[in-house]
């Protein structure tokens, strides 16, 4: 039996580019927006008066997101840790994005992934991190393992965090130039070592 589609003439491009299509139409139509009725994290934030550091916001298949600026980062994470009705005291992962070349400004965000012990639940707090003031505070006094993933993030992003208690590169040598993950970071120029050019050096240097 032929093929619908080979017999409407469409290539393997178009078949690529239909279902790309038809995914982000999908996408579109599961996203939706958090409001103080729907969301008890949206609401928190604006009951304590943080409504104006939202950026936005919006739920993908079941997946809660808030933007917010780095201004108050350690305030509403503390919220969310605290409140009564959000209580995520478990910090499962944080890390950083480079939004370079994806047409976006500020250029960085440092992603905070929360988990309630106690209701289950999961949310993702995105703080904008601007690449000429690449800073942001350390959240070290909310959640007491956060000090390592912050340095991480230092180490392979550029991204200082304030009030840090000890805040040196973790991955990358002291001596080393850059951040590797950014997406400007140089791909290859390093030599990679194996036996057999190690050996050429010490042979070359006697």
């Amino acid at each position: 039996m032929v093929d619908t589609d080979v017999r409407l003439g469409l290539t393997g491009s178009d078949l690529m580019i239909r279902d790309r299509q038809f995914k982000k139409d999908l996408a579109s139509l599961e996203e939706m927006g958090l409001t103080p009725d729907n969301s008890p994290e949206f609401k928190a934030l604006v009951d304590a008066g943080l409504e104006g550091e939202i950026v936005a916001s919006k739920r993908f298949q079941g997946q809660d997101f808030i933007i917010v600026r780095k201004n108050c980062i350690v305030q509403i994470l503390t919220l969310m840790r605290d409140h009564p009705e959000c209580l995520y005291n478990y910090v499962s992962d944080i890390f950083g994005v480079d939004l370079l070349g994806f047409d976006k400004e500020p250029r960085f965000e440092v992603i905070y992934s929360l988990y309630s012990l106690t209701t289950y639940r999961r949310i993702v707090i995105k703080a904008q991190v601007d690449e000429d003031d690449p800073t942001i505070d350390s959240a070290h006094e909310v959640w007491q393992a956060v000090p390592w993933a912050e340095r991480e993030i230092y180490d392979l992003f550029g991204i200082e965090f304030n009030n840090h208690p000890d805040l040196r590169r973790i991955m990358m040598p002291d001596d080393w130039i850059g951040h590797p993950l950014r997406k400007d970071f140089p791909l290859g120029g390093e030599e990679v070592e194996f036996s057999h050019n190690v050996r050429d050096k010490d042979r070359h240097s006697r």
